[in-house]
């Protein structure tokens, strides 16, 4: 379909997996399949490379901020020296329950992911 993106073989979406995939970030939080828009809303860094916590939460690869792959909405704002900064946390939790990460569907046809 011509809205799809082909994310690959669903056997390299293991566990604790995060892919780029177009404009998404695509990942498997305990087997929850995940995409959403891959630029962190701190500084823009490819949230493709980041990483998945012990809460299932995606971890920017810059400045640790964490994203509810859920709702898109930060949950812990950037951290690594910018949680000294008085009000940084709550502004970018307050962006973005106005501007969450978007979000995409991912499905899977025969071993082949997709979002969508």
């Amino acid at each position: 379909m011509a809205s799809e993106i082909e994310v690959g073989p669903a056997s390299e979406l293991t566990p604790g997996t995060v892919m780029g995939a177009g404009r998404y970030a695509v990942g498997n939080a305990d087997g929850e399949l995940f995409a959403v828009t891959r630029r962190c809303r701190h500084l823009y860094a490819d949230l493709a490379n980041g990483s998945i916590d012990e809460a299932g939460c995606l971890v920017c690869p810059w400045h640790g901020s964490r994203y509810d792959v859920q709702t898109g909405r930060m949950v812990l704002g950037p951290q690594r020296g910018f949680e000294k900064i008085p009000g940084l946390d709550a502004f970018y939790k307050a962006l973005t329950v106005v501007l969450p990460l978007g979000r995409g569907r991912v499905v899977q046809r025969d071993d082949t992911l997709y979002v969508e």
